[in-house]
């Protein structure tokens, strides 16, 4: 379970103080994986950055009951001057797996080759990508959370990408932000719409789709 508190966070926007959150109390229950739609700037990715933990909400509060991935895609976490390697074990230890089979697994999915060894600071952003998809495949969330990517690299890493994935939602539930509406239909059950700082849960997904494509008509 994760729930929101009266959860607030502002945005600087014009030199005001915007709220792109405001006073939210929702439960987003376990058992059914769900899509978050809104227009470009509704807050979508803060939003689970803030349910990851990698931001602070300015009021509120969140309380997480499971084990929660930080968002797919955003490779941020990583410390740029140590190795792909060294931030997995940094991981593993955070987490509490076990750290060789995580580095191990990890080596072998990423495909980084010698750049594994290397400072994640070299790295592409694609190579980033790699490294946090393998990370978060390697460690079994109650929660995966992805901001617009589920897969990277060639068609092979993709169908393989994909596959780990679904493989892991047999088990755990995906809060997903997409822009597309085939990709949340692949994954997700139920949606949540974020509008003018405001949550509106849908327990079928396609209702979700309507009432955000009518946001969007006005």
């Amino acid at each position: 379970m994760i729930k929101l508190e009266h959860a607030t966070k502002y945005v600087r926007m014009k030199g005001i103080n915007k709220p792109i959150i405001n006073d939210i109390s929702f439960v987003i229950p376990r058992g059914k994986s769900v899509g978050l739609l809104g227009r470009n700037g509704a807050g979508k990715s803060t939003l689970l950055r803030i349910i990851a933990g990698i931001l602070d909400l300015d009021r509120g509060r969140v309380v997480r009951k499971g084990k929660i991935s930080w968002p797919l895609g955003f490779q941020g976490s990583f410390q740029g001057s140590l190795s792909g390697e060294q931030n997995v074990r940094f991981v593993a230890r955070i987490y509490g797996v076990d750290t060789e089979e995580l580095v191990a697994y990890v080596a072998d999915f990423a495909e980084l080759g010698a750049f594994y060894r290397a400072p994640v600071s070299t790295y592409s952003s694609g190579m980033k990508a790699r490294l946090a998809f393998g990370v978060s495949m390697g460690v079994q969330f109650d929660y995966y959370l992805v901001d617009e990517i589920t897969a990277v690299g060639d068609t092979n890493f993709k169908r393989k990408s994909q596959k780990v994935f679904k493989e892991r939602l047999r088990d755990s539930d995906v809060i997903m932000v997409s822009h597309s509406p085939s990709t949340l239909r692949d994954y997700c059950q139920a949606g949540i719409v974020l509008e003018d700082g405001k949550l509106t849960y849908y327990d079928a997904l396609e209702d979700a789709i309507t009432a955000h494509e009518n946001n969007m008509r006005r």
